[in-house]
């Protein structure tokens, strides 16, 4: 399928899907590994080739505040285009560029995904497991389907989205997770193949298209776990998205290319959550952990519990018409109303 997003110069492929821009010979594929050149013609090798399909808790992408305790139904192709030393999904994100462009996956329709959230009564579709933004037409087209069925559209993504292509999802994306994956460029170039730049100018795009935000950052012992770092990335989310906007911060396990650094210390994301509330953000999470608090709503205000979960799981809901129902305090987020 003819992809969207480039130009033709002679025989040579200008993407601008993605802030890469890649530059694609003939028969050549871009950093992602599923967009070829055919004959000066982009295509896109995963439309619709599905390898992932779950009805998963909202709470697991993880967006806290958007219709928290609903289902989502999530989807992913092979492909990425960012290289993660430290991929958690690296057996599907990386995969094309493992096995010489291998693509795999079932071919399904986007209205079939539609039906398919509507029959798992799932109040979203999520684009994730690995980064949206190279299987972007199939998104396009069933979140177009999903609208007009009422159903919300997350992106859980790296945020290396083209402002072209955002600016075309935007008006059908409710929600997006973006990994906010360290506060240096050269992390950014060392660990990911990317650049920070993009990534932070991305978010500052979707906050003003109206596209509610949430930022997970993984912790990696001696990489980007720097208290300065943090603290700028901290204000950095404060000063450009707003202190309403949640910071998920997760431990890293060892895993893929990174098997020489040790899991986070629980000390140190219980240190990191600190920096981001005396930063001034009013929620800050910590993931892939089990921790009493770790995911507990708080009131930014009386700071009594609003929202207790137990894992992925709403465990009560103390809100009423949005807001604390000890203090009155409206809480910040999308469908938080009981």
């Amino acid at each position: 399928m003819e992809a969207q997003f480039y130009q033709t110069f002679k025989e040579t492929v200008y993407c601008h899907l993605c802030a890469h821009h890649c530059v694609i010979g003939p028969n050549k594929a871009g950093l992602c590994g599923v967009r070829v050149n055919r004959k000066g013609i982009l295509e896109t090798r995963v439309y619709g080739q599905l390898v992932a399909q779950s009805s998963d808790p909202i709470e697991k992408k993880p967006l806290y505040h958007f219709y928290p305790g609903s289902r989502s139904y999530s989807i992913a192709t092979v492909g990425c285009n960012f290289s993660c030393r430290f991929c958690q999904n690296a057996d599907i994100a990386q995969l094309p560029q493992q096995r010489d462009g291998a693509i795999m996956g079932k071919t399904v329709a986007p209205r079939a995904v539609v039906t398919a959230a509507e029959q798992h009564q799932c109040q979203s579709i999520a684009y994730t497991y690995t980064e949206p933004t190279i299987f972007f037409e199939y998104t396009l087209d069933t979140a177009r389907l999903a609208r007009e069925k009422e159903i919300k559209n997350v992106y859980v993504s790296n945020g290396y989205t083209s402002e072209a292509a955002l600016d075309a999802i935007a008006p059908f994306l409710d929600a997006a997770n973006v990994d906010l994956k360290a506060f240096s460029e050269t992390f950014y170039k060392k660990y990911c193949g990317a650049a920070l730049t993009p990534v932070l100018e991305t978010l500052k795009r979707m906050k003003r298209l109206g596209i509610w935000l949430e930022v997970t950052t993984l912790i990696i012992p001696g990489l980007n776990d720097a208290p300065e770092e943090l603290k700028a990335l901290a204000m950095f989310i404060v000063n450009e998205l707003g202190p309403q906007t949640p910071w998920h911060i997760s431990r890293f396990h060892p895993t893929h290319r990174m098997t020489d650094r040790p899991a986070t210390p629980l000390e140190m994301l219980g240190n990191t959550k600190e920096i981001g509330l005396n930063a001034g953000l009013h929620y800050v999470y910590m993931g892939n952990v089990f921790s009493r608090d770790g995911g507990t709503t708080k009131c930014p205000q009386c700071k009594s519990t609003v929202i207790e979960r137990k894992g992925f799981q709403i465990a009560e809901i103390n809100t009423r018409n949005g807001s604390c129902k000890n203090c009155g305090t409206p809480i910040d987020g999308i469908g938080i109303s009981r």
